[in-house]
């Protein structure tokens, strides 16, 4: 636990206003954030039992559970605490009290039971009326969370430096060999990136070798790595609450031409995509630049997911890259440009980067080479 400085406390207020601001548009008396990253974002507060209720007038007051009192006092010092272990009724009922309209609730976070407890708690005593409306905000904070200031894309850098490094530590150390096992090198990846200052892996680390590295999340079992064998690593490394997230494929011993040929075929595929990455491109554009690539070649049916999606707070959140995707990009968003061909049987390709759209050119995070390499 750190205390919060005033600069850090000063920008997540202005993150608040801008969801103010959204519920002003939408008519919004109040919005209850229940989403616990949501709550990070807005209020920097980091314990296991958190709400927000942000108000109209500003007074917003921040709930949370006894065990939290001197965290949520050090981290979030600008704003009333309200201490209850029923976090999210005592905020509901303090917004009945205030005389509120019209209740912004995440309905993407509350459950059936959780909205049948809101409910309950703002009905009226004598009418059994509510006394507030109850109004889905659906992604509000999502959506303000998939432009990253300039504090959250250096967390995203040390970030995939950290998973750089790993990665250049382990393979000049030859942990990267024939004989051992997934399980072994995505233990000892994981274990470099926490010595290098992760908090955590970003996700499951995938380490597939030979036909496994055809499965596009594979996860690392007992198979022992063998020349001739792609091996394909994808990992990323978090840091102050912020992920990273990189592929690489390489290859044991000698490389096949097959082999080769896939390889280049996938890096074209993925250059194409990080060239594609500009303010106010379409996320189905981006997604097609590369996969038309793929699809000339004869392989789309082999490029079976999307081409990337948001990181931050979460591993996979906005804006989605794909032919299902929705929105353009705008500056400060946070993607990963991922393509891959995946042969059942044979084996796969995979290369992946974050990078951060800019009103240039892309600003890419991941700075391993993606030259194919042969150990």
């Amino acid at each position: 636990m750190r205390s919060r400085t005033g600069d850090v406390v000063t920008r997540e207020a202005g993150r608040r206003d801008r969801l103010r601001a959204v519920a002003a548009e939408r008519g919004l008396d109040a919005v209850l954030v229940t989403n616990l990253l949501n709550v990070r974002y807005l209020t920097g507060f980091t314990g296991s039992n958190a709400a927000l209720l942000l108000r109209a007038d500003g007074d917003d007051v921040l709930g949370t559970d006894g065990r939290y009192t001197t965290q949520a006092g050090t981290q979030v010092p600008d704003l009333e605490l309200l201490i209850d272990r029923a976090t999210v009724s005592a905020l509901a009922a303090r917004a009945a009290h205030l005389g509120t309209g019209r209740l912004g609730f995440e309905s993407h976070d509350v459950t059936v039971d959780g909205l049948r407890t809101l409910e309950r708690v703002l009905a009226d005593e004598a009418t059994g009326g509510p006394v507030a409306e109850l109004v889905s905000v659906r992604r509000a904070v999502e959506d303000l969370r998939a432009v990253k200031d300039d504090g959250e894309i250096e967390s995203l850098r040390r970030a995939c430096t950290v998973a750089d490094r790993a990665l250049a530590e382990l393979a000049a150390e030859g942990a990267l060999r024939s004989g051992r096992t997934e399980l072994q090198v995505a233990r000892e990846l994981d274990g470099r990136m926490l010595a290098l200052g992760a908090e955590a892996p970003s996700f499951e680390t995938i380490v597939a070798a030979g036909a496994n590295s055809a499965i596009p999340h594979h996860r690392p079992d007992a198979t022992v790595l063998r020349d001739g064998d792609l091996l394909k690593l994808d990992f990323g490394a978090t840091v102050d609450g912020y992920h990273s997230d990189m592929t690489r494929t390489l290859v044991l011993g000698g490389a096949a031409d097959w082999q080769r040929e896939v390889y280049e075929l996938v890096a074209a595929a993925q250059a194409a995509g990080r060239a594609a990455l500009a303010v106010g491109a379409d996320v189905t554009a981006v997604d097609a630049a590369a996969r038309d690539v793929i699809v000339a070649a004869g392989h789309g049916e082999h490029f079976t997911h999307g081409l990337g999606h948001g990181v931050g707070l979460e591993i996979h959140e906005a804006p989605g890259l794909s032919a299902l995707g929705a929105g353009t990009l705008a500056a400060g968003m946070a993607v990963t440009v991922e393509p891959g061909v995946y042969l059942p049987g044979h084996g796969g390709v995979r290369i992946e980067d974050t990078l951060v759209v800019t009103d240039d050119e892309p600003e890419l995070l991941t700075l391993t080479s993606k030259e194919l390499l042969v150990i």
